[in-house]
């Protein structure tokens, strides 16, 4: 059975609390990230913003902010 956008929409608001994907028609739930890695990811994100604000070159947003990738 291939799940949707919908079916992995409707299981974020039944289970807030978990990270999810959608890959290749399966929902897989994702383990939450350490302290020391979202420190990294968070001075990485600080310093992509710094560089693409004064620049006007687009948005910069964390990985929880949910994607759809193309194939």
């Amino acid at each position: 059975m291939s799940l949707t956008i919908q079916d992995l929409e409707k299981m974020q608001r039944q289970f807030p609390d978990y990270r999810m994907e959608l890959v290749q028609g399966d929902i897989v739930v994702m383990s939450p990230s350490g302290y020391e890695s979202d420190e990294v990811a968070a001075e990485m994100i600080a310093q992509i913003r710094n560089w693409v604000k004064p620049r006007r070159l687009g948005r910069v947003a964390a990985s929880s902010a949910g994607f759809r990738l193309p194939n």
